[in-house]
């Protein structure tokens, strides 16, 4: 069991040396309000003199105070057999010739002997960070002391809790004083003292106060009633120390202060332990062995000892596990690069089959949030070109006059006996352009993922780019470089497609059933013409009617009046008008869906294999042909400071880690129990 404080000790060195707080070590932290006797019951358990004294706030930095006890000098001198005794203080220190020393982190290999030299040691650290007027600041001092009068202990010393700034102090010291106290307490693996003079009332006690609020079922609180000696004549803190006013889980004990009195008139830390025990006897012989700061070192010590050994397994596991995560982390940073040309090309390499496989939909970091990749191109071939395509109306934007008109302007001066096929041509010509524009927007839309596959995998897949920035951008920029060469050529085919179909009307297409039917109307029709008579009759109606409606008109918007008399500027049309409109609309509708079923098919075809798959099989000759140059590949692989930081800062950790946990393993089950 006495090897445990030294165990939290050490751990608590290996950890400082890294400046981390990832593990929460067991440790005693004082808390107390200003004047209410911290500083006094810290230097009893010590024995010595050593924190500053004044008025008002004091101690103004957290003090992390180690005390180990150690032999005595003329012990550990002792050499038996020309071997030391045992691993002693002496051995870490070789040379201290003294009784009684102390060490700072800060100062290093440096010894204080005289522990006034400590107390300035201790204000001279506190100005530097806190200013000589007053100001507080969270960052620890971290002191040792190492005497044969002392037992193991881990103790904290905090600023004083305060009401009212005064000096340098901010408006709100208060709360600063208070999350700084709580944010120690708040360790669930601390103990709590709380000191409250006996000359107060106990019911308004700051350090209860703040104790409850870490430690609400109180299993980490023990009470400290000091200045036992200055109660007002007629009154006892009996009631209190028996937790009849107050009940504290892990007890109360009382202490008596030295006096403002005896520290100017320099009397002794032992004169004052003895009118201690005799105050004792004589106020509170009941409870004198259950009183006083030696009775509070050895309860200190044993609940810290029983603290340690109960958080001792979760430190462990906690150990293990953070051991485990940064080793994770540090192999995601790599090593530091030594075959610059080797390291390249694996980077090179790894970056396009992530890209690749992306697209295949193999990649080993698959989305679950959003489609990706291949999966997305599918979706936009599929449904949102598929879908656009079938949304378009054969004939939107065609009206009846519009077919009219054309039909008549490819007659020229002779009034037509058939629906000429000049006229279907260039209306369904006109239909097939609207293909063009949903198609290059299709090509964008790929070529937009295949920008998004980028950041995908520099982001996701290859994590060794961001250890190298340059690498990352020059990847980057060759890649959309490419994309950028590939993106007119694939525009310009699916173009000559739309072109393609323009080209050549082919009414002989084996899926172009109509025109056959329309052609034995046209051929019935035609016998009705040469039978003569009504028909001849019905279009001489017809071609008067529309002489009459202004239809021969160049223009559709208003008809030219031949006449003195107004004539209307619409009519309706008459039956080998509506005819003639029906047949001209039924043969765009069945070519043009021919056309768009086409056009369906081979836009994607076309974006795979001028877009796609020719960057999927140029990607790497790419990369290597513009990134593996002798004369860029230092450039390219310097890592980012973040990375080169970060890295040491885990293995530190990590090492750090693998100490804590070789010093727990040296601890045998049985000092556990």
């Amino acid at each position: 069991m006495e090897t445990l404080i030294p165990t939290i000790n050490r751990l608590q060195e290996v950890f400082l040396t890294v400046g981390a707080e990832v593990i929460q070590l067991p440790q005693i932290v004082v808390v107390g309000s200003q004047s209410s006797g911290k500083s006094s019951v810290l230097e009893s358990l010590v024995g010595r003199d050593f924190l500053p004294r004044g008025s008002g706030i004091v101690t103004r930095r957290p003090l992390v105070l180690q005390l180990i006890n150690v032999p005595h000098m003329k012990e550990r001198l002792k050499v038996e057999n020309g071997n030391e005794v045992k691993q002693t203080a002496q051995n870490i220190y070789p040379g201290v010739k003294a009784e009684e020393w102390g060490t700072f982190l800060h100062c290093k290999n440096q010894i204080f002997s005289d522990f006034n030299e400590i107390r300035r040691e201790i204000e001279s650290e506190t100005d530097r960070t806190s200013g000589e007027n007053k100001g507080i600041s969270p960052e620890p001092i971290y002191l040792k002391i190492f005497s044969p009068k002392v037992l193991n202990l881990t103790l904290v010393d905090l600023p004083g809790i305060t009401k009212v700034p005064v000096g340098d102090q901010p408006e709100d010291i208060e709360t600063q004083v208070q999350e700084m106290i709580l944010s120690f307490i708040g360790n669930p693996n601390s103990l709590i003292l709380a000191v409250s003079p006996a000359n107060s009332d106990l019911a308004t006690s700051d350090a209860l106060k703040l104790a409850r609020e870490a430690d609400p079922d109180g299993r980490r609180t023990l009470l400290v009633v000091s200045k036992l000696d200055l109660m007002d004549a007629g009154t006892d803190a009996l009631e209190v120390l028996l937790g009849r006013v107050i009940p504290v889980r892990l007890g109360i004990i009382g202490v008596v202060n030295r006096s403002q009195h005896d520290i100017n008139t320099q009397k002794s830390l032992e004169d004052s332990l003895k009118d201690e025990h005799a105050f004792l006897q004589r106020h509170y012989p009941s409870l004198a062995s259950r009183a006083g700061s030696r009775y509070l070192a050895k309860t200190l010590s044993r609940l810290l000892m029983h603290h340690i050994r109960d958080c001792l397994p979760e430190l462990k596991t906690r150990v293990t596990v953070l051991s485990a995560q940064y080793q994770t982390q540090l192999n995601s940073y790599g090593q530091p690069v030594e075959d610059y040309s080797a390291t390249l090309l694996q980077i090179v390499t790894k970056f396009a089959s992530d890209y690749c496989n992306t697209i295949e939909g193999t990649a080993r970091y698959i989305q679950t949030t959003e489609l990706c990749g291949g999966a997305r191109m599918c979706y936009i071939f599929h449904e949102t070109f598929g879908r656009t395509l079938q949304s378009i109306d054969p004939l939107g934007g065609l009206t009846e006059l519009d077919i009219l008109t054309a039909i008549r302007n490819a007659t020229g001066p002779r009034p037509a006996l058939f629906v000429p096929e000049v006229s279907f041509e260039l209306l369904v010509k006109r239909q097939i352009k609207r293909l063009e524009e949903p198609s290059l927007r299709c090509v964008e839309l790929v070529h937009e993922e295949l920008q998004r596959i980028i950041q995908h995998c520099t982001s996701f897949s290859t994590q060794e780019l961001l250890r190298f920035p340059k690498l990352h951008d020059s990847i980057v920029e060759v890649v959309t470089g490419l994309l950028r060469k590939r993106l007119p050529i694939t525009n310009e085919m699916v173009h000559n497609l739309v072109a393609i179909e323009l080209a050549y009307i082919n009414t002989k297409h084996p899926d172009f059933t109509d025109a056959a039917q329309v052609s034995a109307s046209v051929n019935s029709q035609q016998t009705e013409v040469l039978d003569g008579g009504k028909h001849w009759k019905n279009e001489k109606v017809g071609v008067d009617k529309a002489l009459a409606g202004g239809f021969g008109s160049p223009s559709k918007a208003q008809a030219v009046n031949l006449l003195d008399t107004s004539v209307p500027t619409s009519r309706k049309l008459s039956a080998r008008e509506q005819r003639d409109c029906e047949v001209i609309q039924r043969l765009i509708k069945s070519y043009f869906l021919i056309v768009r079923k086409s056009i369906q098919d081979s836009v994607p075809k076309t974006v795979m294999h001028f877009l796609v798959n020719f960057v999927k099989e140029h990607l790497q000759s790419e990369l290597v042909g513009q990134l593996y140059k002798q004369s860029l590949l230092q450039e390219l692989l310097i890592e980012s400071q973040d990375t080169a930081q970060q890295r040491t800062e885990v293995a530190q950790m990590l090492e750090a880690l693998k100490k804590a946990n070789n010093i727990i393993s040296e601890i045998r089950e049985t000092h556990l129990w």
